[in-house]
């Protein structure tokens, strides 16, 4: 014989019943099926009591509420010739409930007793609609009063399960009964003769004991997701479920807050060996999670995660705890005489120090207690009074494999480090089942994700990226992410999701991402201006793990935000020089906030687009050696306008179609000016691990005389002819002796500057071709000949892949 229960969703309407009708019908031995009430009338009953109590008639609405959804479904269902019987049973319910609620409502008090009355309505009504729905479709329907199988008996002013009594009631009850026998859960009678219940889970409880007193083969919880899953699906969009977990793992994760099963469901099937099936019962075909002793499927070290929000910290410390025996003790007792539970305990091995989670509810109750109880030692100075802190969430792992596994916990705060979420409590049972950290409620669904995805591999790990700048090189970019996320997902199990984009006029921001080619489109279309301040809070807001901020732009406005960003322990990743290139004291900054929130503040781009220029200086940093002299030739745009002019183009028209190519700043201005040159020497030398400031970077102007002070796009071309003359003076003298310009970027003995340099025939730099840029690093291993690196180093497709670079560096890291 099998148990069925069925929850209040699987009985929630005509259309779920259906599901439930069909999933009896297919069963090919006696069951018992245990059914709760109807989804949300548990809850709408709760409402009714608290109106009665306060006098608000309002509950005479949510009544009629209650019995017009279960006559809608029993004439749907049921055959209409017999129908009215069922309505005049369900009216006769609604009647007596609708006196109690009256009598509530004229002594203005809810006792437990008429509470527990009160909330069995539900089950004791829908037991009759559904008795009358199944007779007409299975063969042989027993309807028995779940209020003559479960008995209770009042301990310490609650009512606990009487096994003894409800045992002996299944099976004299039972045992004379064949065919399919229904009954209701969560109702009981006390042995004192007044209705109970089962309290939270009751439903899932009733059917665990009656599954224990028959020794079923199995027990069968139908719910309305297939299995437990490896987290909350609600918190989690790529959970999934769980094959197989051992009765302990279940009774860990729900004591940790998984609302598929509840903790007094396990023990009575546990006790006797009883495998719990948890099935889908919109999805009947799906396999669910088997509950067992020992589990043939082992799974991952961490089986799933669950959290419980709304927790708060009660903490008693002081040194006169130290050594003194039953303070332990003396707190649980208080604790147990206010009936509070316990969630998590952690106590420091000084000794001066226990903490407790409970229910934020009973935070204030814990601490008035627990102060009256230590009044002695916190008048005398050996204890402080106790503090409550709320607003936090416990997030736990559960695996019976974390006990023979290292690293375990590492690994977990190491991911919840680098999402920066702050552990404030850690816990793990003597039985190393599970490992429950407490972190503030703000972070719970990060902290679970973030866990989630370090443990999960066969899950995609979702990278959120929030991007500014859709220029050339910003539109370059999206476009790179966007045609690679096929492969990155199947080969790579990483999920790339672009979460905002903004440009200097529109922003744009969806939580599950922007896809598709048209993301341009979508931007402009945007109602909403684009806000720098608006657009990050909305990025902090949104609280997602993995998260990186990618600035293709080269405004000094964002590049502000970057130790706001940081410090919220989001990495950055920007092309946007002004930042690396600001005061050193800034720079210093940045790259110290990055390392004290464990994220990452990468630049490679700013250097040489997309070559590997910062990263091996740093390589070469880290490993010791010692750099002596830079020579370089690092602005791509330069290059190409001077490559041009000496082939033969008019100086002015290699600045034009420079521009136009994408090779210059938008402001190119700031290229021929020399800015860019410096900004990216600057880097370069900082890189090193040389402090240098921008003022002292010599710079030999190359012009016959100044650059306009401000750049327009109408007057620019006109103005770049006014420098023609001069160049091609400059031709007639560089070919007759076979000669390149180069603009020369040189750091040599602690000295840096920038100039306009002839390169002979022989000369390394003399071969750069198009935008070309070379680095020539002397250091004291690469003395004799130099480490030379070469390659495109303007363009937005090159620059691009320097963004992308980076951005896989953090996730490798």
């Amino acid at each position: 014989m099998k148990v069925l229960k069925f929850g209040g969703t699987s009985v929630g309407s005509a259309e779920s019943i259906k599901y439930v009708i069909d999933i009896l019908q297919s069963q090919d031995k006696q069951v018992v099926v245990v059914f709760s009430a109807l989804s949300g009338v548990t809850n709408m009953l709760v409402e009714c009591m608290n109106h009665a109590a306060s006098k608000n008639l309002q509950y005479k609405s949510i009544v009629e509420e209650i019995e017009n959804r279960h006559f809608s479904i029993a004439n749907q269902l049921i055959n209409p010739q017999k129908v009215s019987g069922t309505l005049a049973r369900i009216k006769q319910s609604i009647n007596q409930l609708q006196e109690t609620l009256e009598g509530i409502s004229y002594i203005g008090e809810i006792t437990p007793r008429t509470s527990d009355l009160i909330l069995g309505y539900g089950e004791f009504i829908s037991i009759q609609l559904l008795n009358a729905i199944l007779s007409e479709r299975l063969k042989e329907v027993t309807l028995v009063d779940a209020r003559e199988l479960i008995f209770t008996k009042p301990i310490n002013g609650s009512e606990n399960l009487a096994i003894t009594e409800t045992e002996q009631a299944i099976r004299h009850k039972l045992s004379v009964i064949s065919g399919t026998v229904i009954t209701s859960g969560f109702i009981a009678t006390s042995i004192k003769g007044y209705p109970s219940t089962l309290g939270r889970g009751g439903s899932d409880h009733t059917a665990s004991i009656i599954a224990s007193a028959i020794n079923a083969e199995m027990l069968e919880i139908w719910t309305d997701v297939s299995g437990i899953f490896t987290s909350d699906p609600s918190l989690t969009e790529n959970a999934y479920p769980i094959p197989e977990l051992s009765y302990a793992e279940a009774l860990e994760l729900s004591h940790f807050g998984a609302k598929v099963i509840y903790s007094p469901t396990i023990q009575p099937v546990m006790e006797k060996n009883i495998p719990v099936l948890v099935k889908n019962t919109f999805a009947a075909d799906d396999e669910g999670t088997m509950i067992v002793e020992k589990p043939l499927v082992n799974g991952n070290v961490v089986k799933a995660i669950s959290s419980i929000n709304n927790i708060c910290l009660v903490s008693l410390t002081g040194s006169g705890m130290v050594g003194v025996v039953g303070i332990a003790s003396r707190l649980f007792r208080v604790l147990a005489k206010e009936n509070i539970n316990v969630i998590l305990i952690t106590q420091a091995s000084s000794e001066q120090s226990i903490c407790i989670a409970i229910d934020e509810k009973q935070g204030e109750k814990a601490c008035e207690g627990l102060n009256a109880e230590f009044e002695f030692e916190i008048q005398l100075g050996r204890v402080k009074s106790v503090r409550v802190e709320e607003g936090f969430s416990i997030v736990a792992m559960v695996g019976e494999k974390m006990r023979h596994a290292v690293g375990v916990s590492g690994q977990a705060f190491s991911a919840l480090g680098r999402n920066g979420i702050n552990i404030h409590a850690i816990a793990q049972g003597s039985s190393e089942l599970n490992v429950s950290v407490v972190v503030n409620r703000e972070n719970c669904q990060k902290a679970v994700n973030a866990i989630h995805q370090e443990f999960f591999h066969s899950v995609n790990r979702v990278i959120n990226l929030f991007v500014v700048g859709t220029g050339n090189v910003g539109s370059a970019f999206i476009n790179q992410i966007m045609s690679q996320l096929g492969l990155f997902t199947s080969e790579y199990n990483i999920d790339f999701r672009i979460i905002g984009i903004a440009n200097s006029r529109k922003m744009l921001l969806k939580p599950n991402g922007i896809k598709g080619s048209d993301w341009k489109e979508r931007l402009m279309a945007s109602k909403q201006s684009m806000i720098p301040d608006y657009f990050i809070n909305e990025m902090f807001a949104l609280n997602l793990p993995n998260s990186i901020f990618v600035d293709n732009t080269a405004s000094e406005e964002i590049s502000g935000l970057y130790h706001t960003i940081l410090s919220k322990s989001i990495s950055i990743v920007t092309c946007n020089k002004i930042a690396a290139s600001s005061s050193y004291e800034n720079y210093s900054g940045l790259k110290r906030i990055a390392q004290e929130k464990r994220v990452f503040f990468k630049f490679e781009s700013n250097v040489g687009a997309g070559l590997p220029i910062i990263q091996t200086i740093n390589n070469l940093v880290k490993t010791g050696d010692q750099i002596r002299q830079i020579e370089a030739v690092v602005s791509g745009s330069l290059n190409f306008i001077f490559n041009g002019f000496c082939d033969g183009m008019k100086f002015s028209d290699a600045v034009l179609k420079a521009k136009d190519l994408g090779y210059t700043e938008p402001n190119p201005l700031i290229d021929l000016q020399g800015i860019d040159v410096s900004r990216k020497l600057l880097i370069l030398v900082r890189e090193a691990g040389i402090k240098l400031e921008a003022s002292e970077i010599a710079f030999n102007s190359y012009l016959p005389h100044a650059l306009p002070s401000s750049y327009s796009s109408e007057l620019f071309p006109e103005q770049m002819k006014g420098y023609d003359e001069y160049f091609e003076g400059v031709r007639e003298r560089i070919v007759a002796s076979d000669q390149k310009l180069r603009v020369v970027a040189q750091f040599d003995n602690g000295k840096a500057s920038i100039a306009l340099k002839e390169v002979d025939s022989n000369h390394p730099f003399h071969s750069l071709e198009g935008s070309d840029n070379v680095v020539s690093i002397h250091s004291k291993r690469y003395s004799s000949r130099p480490l030379v690196i070469q390659g495109a180093g303007a363009g937005a497709d090159v620059t691009a892949s320097g963004i992308f670079s980076d951005i896989l560096s953090i996730i490798n890291n």
